[in-house]
């Protein structure tokens, strides 16, 4: 169909035999569909006689589609299989998981993860930090970190994280040594340096041996964990090895009976390079909407539905 509202979209469906699909033009070509708009939402309402939503990816939009149409569905409304895997997979973490739960977080900045973290401090037993976050934790504690990435500016709010975390019985775990290179570049030079000591023109970019087998020992006594980030650049093969150590003690703790959640746009991406897909028990599908789940926010496409 080369429309999905009005006389003729509505006539097309009405001819529908049973067992045909109806395709129909792409939403986004209406203003209306991304500003949530009621009347335009009521038009695409008398196309069917159920609403399933499944596209958790968007679930964190008011859009016509994925909000506002649901309330032209009284009673005959729900979720499709693969979004209510993805609640599902969300309250494990945050809510009914079996303890010790654990949240693995990584990723360059403080700033982008400030809401989760301070979110899931009332829900997780074990906190692991990894990634470019590390070096603005180390440096807020005093410790050189040469010219590793270093949000200055968000020093006071780590030293603040790791006393909540104090105060409410969490342990946080940061590394302790990384793989430092001289140049942000896949032929660098390399040299491991405890974390706190690293040399002027030099920057971390992984973590190393002891920080992982401190890691491993986290991740093999957890129950529940959540994997959101990195622990290393591991877009450069030379510094991917922490990352990958990580799925494999994910993997291995899996198999061992914990219940193990991937979410969010790089930690999904080093999943599916390195094979652990398969490994892990749910890797989300929508990075925004995973992302503002754990910040604690009610996803306008889930309450549409519950509502």
């Amino acid at each position: 169909m080369d429309d999905c509202v009005g006389d003729k979209a509505e006539k097309a469906v009405s001819e529908l035999k049973s067992g045909e699909v109806l395709l129909l033009e792409n939403l986004r070509y209406y203003s209306e569909e991304e500003k949530g708009d009621e009347v335009f939402s009521e038009k695409l309402s008398k196309l069917g006689d159920i609403y399933v939503n499944d596209a958790f990816g968007t679930a964190h939009r008011a859009h016509a589609s994925t909000t506002i149409v649901a309330k032209f569905f009284p009673g005959a409304k729900c979720f499709g299989y693969l979004l209510a895997k993805e609640i599902d997979a969300i309250e494990k973490v945050m809510q009914t998981g079996e303890k010790p739960v654990l949240a693995i977080l990584g990723g360059a900045k403080v700033s982008s993860k400030i809401t989760i973290i301070e979110n899931i401090l009332d829900k997780v037993d074990d906190l692991i930090i990894g990634g470019g976050m590390t070096y603005t934790f180390i440096k807020a504690q005093g410790g050189s970190v040469g010219n590793s990435i270093c949000e200055d500016d968000k020093m006071e709010l780590a030293l603040d994280i790791l006393k909540q975390a104090k105060e409410k019985g969490v342990n946080v775990h940061l590394p302790v040594d990384v793989l430092a290179a001289d140049d942000f570049s896949p032929n660098a030079n390399t040299k491991i340096t405890d974390v706190d000591k690293i040399p002027n023109g030099w920057q971390g970019l992984d973590a190393d041996l002891q920080s992982l087998e401190n890691f491993k020992r986290v991740i093999l006594q957890a129950k529940t964990i959540l994997w959101n980030g990195p622990v290393g650049v591991f877009e450069m093969e030379k510094f991917a090895k922490g990352t990958i150590a990580i799925g494999n003690y994910i993997d291995e703790a899996t198999q061992n009976g914990a219940f193990s959640l991937v979410g969010g746009g790089d930690s999904v991406a080093a999943v599916k390079q390195f094979g652990f897909e398969d490994k892990v028990s749910y890797v989300s599908t929508g990075g925004g909407a995973m992302l503002e789940s754990l910040e604690g926010k009610t996803l306008p496409g889930i309450a549409a539905i519950n509502d």
